[in-house]
Order: structure tokens, then sequence, then C-alpha cells
């Protein structure tokens, strides 16, 4: 019977232990990285502090992306004046006109960024599938990740929330 509490203790400890990385994973710090625009100049992740951020990894061929985006431009419309950016990150299998035709035709009103060699992608946690979605609080933190496309309307909860932190 002892041994089954032991059992039962280091379990419990096991969850809570695991319950607290899920929750400071909650607010985990955006990872170093350096973004290539399509006008050529860089921004870092350090650049994304003092607003709340959307970093949107995509593609051109992904259909969820394609369709996401006029909601993905609403928001940005939506909050801009507010203090609220949005950085859009094509992947890097994604052929370079193709996203520079995709910005220009679809009047992309945000930063887009192409990463060419992976390195972002890897960086914010090896990024495979799009449409994945971050949103970074004013101090540089990441607080929520979307893989496939956000509840647009819990996603504007979550942006009002944070716009109204210090």
């Amino acid at each position: 019977m002892k041994t089954r509490a032991l059992y039962v203790a280091a379990f419990v400890a096991a969850l809570a232990v695991g319950a607290g990385v899920y929750a400071t994973m909650g607010a985990s710090p955006a990872p170093p990285a350096t973004f290539v625009l399509l006008d050529g100049s860089r921004q870092t992740t350090e650049d994304l502090k003092g607003k709340v951020t959307l970093v949107n990894f995509w593609a051109t061929s992904c259909v969820t992306c394609v369709a996401e985006m006029p909601k993905v431009i609403a928001t940005y419309d939506k909050y801009k004046d507010r203090g609220y950016d949005t950085l859009a990150v094509a992947m890097s299998y994604d052929p370079p006109s193709y996203v520079v035709n995709f910005a220009e035709t679809r009047k992309l009103p945000f930063k887009v960024a192409i990463d060419n060699t992976g390195a972002v992608a890897k960086a914010w946690g090896d990024v495979q599938l799009t449409p994945t979605t971050y949103v970074v609080n004013k101090r540089g933190q990441i607080v929520k990740r979307y893989v496939g496309e956000p509840d647009f309307a819990e996603l504007h909860q979550l942006i009002e929330k944070l716009l109204a932190e210090a």
C-alpha cells in the first residue's frame, strides 16, 4: 500500500511540474530571430517589443493561409492604431516571387518577411505546419500559439486584453 501511495504522489508531482511548464509556456520569451522583409530591410524579435504582435507563418500554397488572410488584414486594420502589429512570415519553400505577387495583389497592409533559409521557422519552434500563428505581448513574450486558422473572435478578445496591459 505504501508503494502505491508513493507512485500516486510521484504521479501528482509530475503532473504539477508538467502544469507548471505548460503555464510558463503561456508567456515564454519570443525566440531571437531576424526577419528579412520584402523591402530588404530587417527586423528582429527585439523590435517586436512595445506592441502586441501577431506573427503568422504562412505560404501562398496553403489554402487555409490564403483563406484566413482577409481576416488577418481586418484584424490588423481594427487594432493597428492601438499598438498592434502583424508580421507575416512566408515559409522557406514559398517562391519569393509568389510571396511578392501575393502581398502586392492582396495589398497586404502589414510587414511581410521571407524565411528563405528556414532559420526563423526553426527558431520559432520548428514551425512546419501552416498557418501557425503566434501572439506576442508588449514585453516580447509569446502568449498564444495557433496551429491552423485561429478562432478570430477569441483572438480579438486576447488582443483587447493584451492592448489594455501596461
